[in-house]
């Protein structure tokens, strides 16, 4: 065999991503994290007996607080995770995905989708489901939609000669997993199954949609740009993998954990339980395989914003994760079922997790998206503090509110005083909620003057990307 022969293949990776639509993805990721976060603001301000539309139907807190959480999910989120996933696909098998025009299909029909979602909440057309309250006629548009996004990234996976990086590994099942997810929990309720039958569906679904969409694709990601920006591998490719099966296995078993003292029967109440503290093993797991990546590297936390970004998501990833193993027990459950306590974990989780996550990627990638380095190292700065300890201090907020609801509420006090104990939590909340909101404008104009730096007649080339041997590495 030629020396020739030996050499390895050397592909142009830059060729391979359509930078354009990365960007344009992240755009309107942080368009709807904007709009979420107005949603947000109307909710907490009715809270506080302060809402500025009173009375006008189309802008009542009732409506809002579903586009702020469909906002959250299927816009903010997802727009984020599938912009990385179009930048990440390409390099992880130097392939790119199968059509560049099917791509751009995707992007427009993902935001009508979502936009069509709004405007049918805003109209009354919701259905009776969390995160399911897309209007009937849209649920057939989204899952072919979806079905698209499983045939656009599948085949330069799968073409991908073997052993796969555990990257790819969660990319493949969050695609299937995500289709299969979105039929069950928008369809069987709705033509298949009825009563406590529909009440363990919707448990199922809004649990799966985090763990079963955004959570592989979320860990994905890290399992991707923690070994680039470190510049050495992952600490334990094995322990990876154990952390995968660990999701595939328990995570689909546990959204029940959302109905206990219900009608559903308790053989799969127990279930639940069993497998949301099983979760919390199997994270361990993961936490432990990225500090252990992080050891004798623990400068970067400090002088590397995305890895900051990154572990300080990790950190809240796995407080919610120990937090949701004893909130399922049957006896805490009767103390925070249905109070602030499960808000604040939610906002914990989305924002706190992968909403850092998110940024921590834009964080990342926007200066090779737009050509010029960040307008400002200090804007960026403000963006990261502003966001994790306004989140922070949301989240212990509402937790602690929760807590003191659910002591009132089994004192058997009339329903007033809980009001009235909440309010001072509630005003708490509105100046958190200010403190995340002041840090995205921040993030905004930091993206806007970089964006005008890069339109200059001679812009400062991009940065170089060193991501393909770090992978390689990593693998």
């Amino acid at each position: 065999m030629s020396a020739q022969t030996l050499q390895p293949q050397v592909v142009d990776t830059d060729k391979l991503v359509d930078r354009k639509l990365v960007l344009y993805f992240y755009l309107a990721s942080l368009t709807f994290l904007f709009v979420s976060m107005l949603g947000g603001f109307l909710m907490a301000l009715q809270l506080i007996r302060h809402n500025p539309f009173s009375g006008i139907e189309l802008f009542s807190p009732g409506r809002w607080r579903m586009i702020h959480t469909n906002a959250v999910a299927y816009g903010f989120l997802a727009n984020g995770l599938l912009g990385s996933m179009f930048w990440a696909v390409p390099r992880l098998t130097l392939r790119p995905v199968l059509s560049s025009h099917l791509s751009w299909f995707i992007f427009i029909a993902w935001q009508a989708v979502v936009l069509a979602t709004a405007g049918g909440i805003l109209f009354g057309q919701a259905q009776g489901l969390e995160w399911g309250e897309t209007p009937t006629w849209i649920d057939p548009v989204a899952l072919l939609g979806l079905a698209l996004v499983v045939v656009n990234f599948l085949p330069p996976i799968l073409m991908t000669p073997g052993p796969l990086y555990v990257t790819l590994w969660y990319f493949m099942a969050a695609l299937v997993w995500t289709f299969l997810t979105y039929a069950m929990g928008n369809f069987m309720p709705e033509y298949f199954v009825t009563g406590s039958a529909a009440g363990a569906v919707g448990g199922l679904f809004i649990h799966d949609l985090v763990g079963l969409f955004v959570t592989p694709i979320g860990w994905g990601l890290m399992y991707y740009f923690v070994p680039i920006l470190l510049k050495k591998p992952i600490w334990s490719h094995g322990l990876s993998l154990v952390g995968f099966w660990g999701l595939a296995f328990f995570y689909p078993l546990q959204g029940i954990h959302h109905f206990l003292y219900t009608p559903i029967p308790m053989f799969l109440q127990y279930g639940a339980v069993i497998s949301t503290i099983a979760v919390e093993l199997v994270v361990a797991t993961v936490i432990i395989n990225f500090f252990g990546t992080l050891r004798g590297s623990g400068s970067a936390f400090i002088t590397n914003l995305p890895i900051r970004w990154f572990y300080t998501g990790m950190v809240f990833y796995f407080l919610t994760c120990l937090q949701c193993a004893f909130q399922t027990t049957l006896t805490f459950q009767a103390i925070i079922h249905f109070t602030d306590w499960v808000v604040g974990h939610a906002h914990l989780v989305m924002f706190g997790v992968f909403g850092l996550w998110i940024q921590g990627v834009m964080t990342y990638l926007m200066p090779r998206l737009l050509g010029h380095e960040w307008y400002s190292r200090k804007l960026c700065e403000w963006h990261f503090w502003l966001s994790s300890i306004s989140l922070f201090a949301m989240a212990v907020d509402l937790i602690a509110g929760g807590l003191v609801q659910g002591t009132v509420w089994r004192a058997l006090l009339p329903w007033e005083v809980s009001i009235d104990a909440s309010m001072p939590f509630w005003v708490v909340r509105v100046f958190t909620g200010i403190g995340m909101f002041a840090g995205q404008i921040v993030f905004y104009v930091n993206i806007y003057r970089t964006w005008q730096l890069g339109l200059r007649p001679a812009p400062a080339a991009a940065p170089t990307s060193t991501e393909l041997p770090a992978v390689v590495a990593a693998t």
